[in-house]
């Protein structure tokens, strides 16, 4: 039987979130609109690329931001209050919300920057996943770009998630006993921190909300000011 697996993305309140990136989207301007519009277009992204992934059964989003909930209850995620425990607090609780209502599924966490994430790189590292499962292994996770940290980590069928996100997160699920996936997935390792990832993603190929937004902000004169930099930017429709 195909393994198929349940997923927790983790949203941070749409102005706490993506710290680092603030001005990407607006040419170096800062403005807080263009901030949170970038923000929620790459967890729109993947949220998207998880659902359409044919591996993929379930999404449920961790989220207090209204605005998220608003935006990606529509794709097809499940999204629960975030229970103010932090990043892995956040995790555990969806972890187990999915597991009270099927005790023998697959589970995972997905970070919620992966505007280059395509369908085919999760089902990709469900099938690797799989395999390692049905050899023992409990838990295994995919690191980001530069190896350090971790971008999803999946749960063996009815086994605890037990995730440690944040910092060197991959030294740490190496160290809880997670095994690294094999395989080259560059959608699914290159998450977006800095100006710099973003640039990388784009280079990837990223999801029409993330494309909207930085067409919306080639459009603007090259000093960042001018009608439009606070407008709203209209996305596409997938």
């Amino acid at each position: 039987m195909t393994l198929r697996v349940d997923l927790v993305v983790p949203v941070k309140p749409l102005p706490k979130a993506k710290t680092r990136l603030r001005g990407a989207a607006d040419g170096g301007v800062g403005d807080l609109g263009a901030h949170l519009r970038l923000a929620l277009a790459l967890a729109r992204d993947t949220v998207h690329a998880a659902l359409s992934a044919e591996a993929v059964r379930n999404v449920v989003v961790i989220s207090s931001d209204p605005a998220v909930a608003m935006e990606v209850g529509p794709l097809g995620a499940e999204v629960v209050t975030d229970p103010g425990r932090g990043l892995n607090g956040a995790l555990r609780h969806g972890a187990a919300l999915l597991r009270s209502r099927d005790g023998g599924t697959a589970i995972g966490a997905l970070q919620a920057d992966l505007p280059a994430l395509r369908p085919a790189d999760l089902d990709d590292a469900v099938v690797h996943a799989a395999a390692l499962f049905a050899t023992g292994v409990h838990r295994v996770f995919q690191p980001d770009e530069p190896g350090t940290g971790t971008t999803m980590l999946l749960a063996a069928p009815g086994l605890d998630l037990d995730p440690h996100f944040g910092g060197a997160s991959a030294a740490a699920h190496r160290s809880s006993g997670a095994v690294v996936l094999p395989g080259d997935r560059p959608g699914l390792r290159r998450d977006v921190d800095t100006a710099a990832d973003l640039e990388a993603a784009l280079a990837l190929g990223v999801g029409a909300w993330t494309r909207a937004v930085i067409d919306a902000r080639d459009r603007l004169p090259r000093s960042g000011t001018g009608p439009g930099t606070g407008g709203p930017v209209v996305c596409p429709k997938v």
